[in-house]
């Protein structure tokens, strides 16, 4: 059995802010049916330590970046963890990464420093009888795991750095360098060093074995200046070790058939039955309870993710007679653009600023359309939930929105075998041709209801990509016959 340490800095279902908890909590599960066994390295945010019950200490620390900490190992939410209980460094109200006033913990560089030195420790030998083949890094928040491992004693141990998001690179001073506990030629290109200061995420990706991103299509954008956040060239110099490997979801926790958060189950052959969801989504949101196409997004609201364009097609959006649910926060004026539209279109937009699992679910349950128009994505996983549940994702055809939706163009919808509706380039007037497109093909019964089931019968399960890592995994250990040994 290949025993694998992933290392995050959040998981579903103990702590979440994006798409990285998902992933982190789901890839487990969908490895142990291939034989491998995952541990999950978490920080101790009070979420966590307050979600385990029956851990055990495996080892403690006089001095750990600044404190003593613990190190729990704990089973909740179905994942084996091994929880760095710091309560210096995570014992923190609210998001993991920012104080309540919205800025950056100044300390951050220290707290997940401390994250990734501890996933090195585990890796050679810090509790007896565990020491894991494969160091799994999730984002900067661990993209000092290599570095450690590449600067450390062993050479036996194998890194992989999966990028989640490349905008979110974790770049700090140089005047910390000194107190990462790496060697003095560490600071260098081929090491930590990023233009003058330490960049976590380029020492990741630098000094791991392989560098995976979420989808195929993101995996070559990010080799080039478009899409690359300054580390185009990094990545391009080193393609041969860079794949993409599309994330999957819970096909056990997004399951319109047994699904507690809706006020109706369906499936594929019920798709009638959705109807009940969508007033109950109409409801929460403010709506009029009507027979009108209704567009949800859930969503962080920033640029990225082209609320701006969303909020630029409100209004006209309104006027061909559909409604808009937006659930999500994020910047201020993304935020107050959307209130201003709900309170221009009261009863047509609603908007809720809170992060809500269960409301989440609603939308993908009742929305006719889920929009995503990013102007870029790594993976999303936004649209696999709305194909799951019967719900016509609206994307940007950037990263794995391309990977997974199949436009609805005239050969697809002849050939049978459209999904949803793509645009592009990344703009209000292609978003808003996207929108007429949809509301279109909603008029149109028989066609809407055979893209929802087409939608819903494809695969977005993790078993592919799970067998994708598994072979990374086994190929960087040299067990190359492995998928034959085991099925």
């Amino acid at each position: 059995m290949i025993e694998v340490l992933s290392v995050a800095s959040e998981v579903y279902p103990l702590i979440k802010t994006g798409g990285l908890a998902d992933v982190a909590g789901a890839l487990p599960a969908a490895l142990a049916e291939r034989g491998i066994s995952v541990r999950t390295l978490i920080p101790g945010y009070p979420a966590v330590t307050g979600g385990i019950s029956g851990g055990r200490v495996v080892a403690e620390f006089g001095a750990l970046f600044g404190g003593e900490a613990r190190v729990i190992a704990a089973r909740a939410g179905g994942l084996d963890l091994i929880v760095l209980d710091a309560p210096y460094l995570f014992d923190r109200p609210g998001n993991p990464y920012m104080s309540p006033d919205g800025w950056d913990w100044p300390d951050n560089w220290r707290r997940f420093a401390a994250l990734s030195w501890v996933a090195h420790e585990l890796a050679v030998g810090l509790v007896e009888g565990y020491r894991p083949q494969v160091l799994h890094a999730h984002d900067w928040t661990a993209g000092l795991v290599p570095a450690y491992v590449k600067y450390g004693p062993s050479d036996r141990i194998k890194t992989v750095m999966t990028i989640h998001n490349l905008a979110f690179q974790g770049t700090f001073g140089a005047d910390i360098f000194t107190q990462l506990r790496l060697p003095s030629h560490a600071f260098s290109m081929e090491g930590v060093e990023y233009y003058g200061g330490v960049g976590y995420l380029k020492s990741g990706l630098e000094c791991a074995d392989i560098v995976t991103t979420v989808s195929p299509t993101y995996a070559a954008e990010i080799r080039t200046p478009a899409f690359g956040m300054g580390l185009d060239g990094l990545l391009e110099n080193r393609s041969e070790t860079v794949f993409g490997v599309l994330n999957g979801i819970d096909v056990t926790a997004w399951d319109p058939a047994t699904d507690a958060s809706l006020a109706q189950t369906y499936t594929a052959s019920t798709t009638h039955k959705r109807i009940a969801n969508k007033m109950a989504l109409q409801e929460a949101f403010g709506l009029e309870v009507a027979n009108a196409p209704l567009f949800g997004v859930v969503s962080r609201l920033t640029w990225q993710k082209g609320i701006d364009l969303l909020v630029a097609c409100v209004d006209a959006l309104v006027a061909q007679g559909a409604q808009l649910a937006v659930l999500g926060s994020g910047e201020t004026e993304l935020e107050n653009g959307l209130r201003a539209a709900a309170m221009r279109h009261p009863g047509k937009v609603g908007i809720v600023t809170r992060y809500d699992e269960r409301l989440s679910h609603l939308v993908q349950g009742g929305a006719d359309v889920v929009m995503v128009p990013s102007r870029f994505e790594p993976c999303g996983l936004t649209q696999l939930y709305a194909l799951r549940y019967g719900a016509i994702p609206l994307v940007s055809r950037v990263g794995g929105l391309n990977d997974t939706v199949i436009d609805a163009n005239v050969a697809a919808l002849y050939a049978g075998v459209a999904t949803g509706i793509q645009f592009a380039p990344p703009d209000e007037h292609a978003l808003a041709d996207a929108i007429r497109r949809a509301l279109d093909l909603y008029r149109q019964p028989e066609s809407w209801k055979k893209m929802q089931r087409r939608g819903m019968k494809s695969d977005v399960s993790w078993e592919t990509s799970a067998a994708r890592y598994a072979d990374i995994y086994a190929n960087l250990l040299g067990l190359k016959d492995y998928d034959d040994q085991n099925g």
